[in-house]
């Protein structure tokens, strides 16, 4: 494959691993594989030894199914389909054989975004069906998954949900867990004590419309995070639509005002950074800042990408429209 002109700056250097016709929210890369949950009930790997990708057609879901949440074990890919019927499915890496591990089934059942903690530890939550954020946990390595009740769970107010556009609505960092909503409502959920208690900050964010809030969301670590997305009704909005905590979330300060980027769909900290440099994707093309977020360089006009995720410091892997691109940073 060759070296793409998808980034214009000298840093990024891009490589097209795949192109074909898929849309995908869902990205996991690990030693071995870059693993992708797709729209159509499917799910696909690029086999980074090999250098050969594989799509799979899921059997026990239909073709109208999409996978927009994925999460990974040593031992298992799983992943997590949008809509009626909620279906979890484990996916074995060494013999790929597919079960399905929870299945949900309501008019309302909307599931955002999933993470494993480690090998036996694994939370997904979803837009609200009752009064509460949904949130299913396994504690036995994803065999089993069991909704939580809503009574231990933050209320939520109405016309306040999520949306699934990369797997970033939950982020898991230390003991803490942060989960962020839109809509009318953009807030922070936050439990110190994996679950167990929560509690609910507001955000700067543009709120107040079916379309607004927080997209996308990483932290760091338990301290630093930050937020972002914006108005997907008006893409170039480029105020009130990425926000930075120091505090884990109690307090946010809305960062890079009428500059930078407008909507963004992924927004992720480089690894081993110190929380400096963060690397966004979205509506109005990819960005980089150095300095926490204060200033932004856009490195690629493309807007087809809706998620990425790091292999390492200097490389990362995206996708979304059509495509699979791996970039290496300088």
């Amino acid at each position: 494959t060759s070296i793409s002109a998808i980034a214009q700056s000298g840093k990024f250097k891009s490589e097209v691993i795949l192109e074909t016709k898929l849309s995908c929210r869902a990205i996991f890369v690990d030693d071995e594989r870059v693993w992708m949950g797709m729209d159509k009930g499917r799910y696909g790997f690029y086999d980074k030894k090999k250098d050969t990708t594989i799509l799979k057609e899921i059997q026990s879901v239909n073709r109208t199914n999409e996978f927009r949440s994925i999460a990974g074990t040593k031992e298992a890919i799983f992943i997590l389909a949008v809509g009626n019927p909620a279906m979890l499915i484990r996916i074995d890496k060494k013999t790929l054989e597919e079960t399905v591990v929870y299945k949900e089934e309501h008019e309302k059942v909307f599931y955002d975004s999933m993470q494993f903690v480690d090998d036996l530890n694994g939370f997904a939550m979803g837009d609200p069906i009752e009064n509460c954020l949904a949130f299913i946990k396994t504690s036995d390595g994803g065999k089993t998954w069991k909704k939580v009740n809503c009574d231990v769970l933050p209320k939520v107010s109405e016309g306040e949900a999520a949306f699934a556009t990369s797997n970033t609505n939950l982020t898991i960092k230390g003991k803490s867990i942060f989960m962020v909503s839109g809509g009318k409502k953009s807030r922070v959920f936050v439990s110190k004590d994996f679950g167990a208690t929560w509690k609910v900050y507001e955000t700067p964010i543009v709120q107040g419309e079916t379309m607004t809030g927080i997209f996308t969301a990483d932290f760091y670590n338990e301290k630093i995070g930050i937020i972002a997305g914006g108005n997907y009704m008006n893409q170039d909005q480029n105020w009130a639509n990425k926000a930075i905590t120091k505090n884990g979330g109690k307090t946010w300060k809305l960062i890079a005002e009428n500059e930078a980027f407008g909507y963004a769909s992924c927004i992720q900290f480089v690894p081993n950074s110190k929380g400096k440099k963060i690397i966004s994707v979205g509506g109005t093309g990819m960005f980089y800042s150095g300095d926490f977020g204060k200033s932004w360089t856009k490195f690629s006009d493309d807007k087809d990408f809706f998620t990425f995720r790091f292999e390492s410091d200097k490389v990362f892997y995206a996708t979304g429209r059509n495509k699979l691109v791996r970039f290496q940073m300088e």
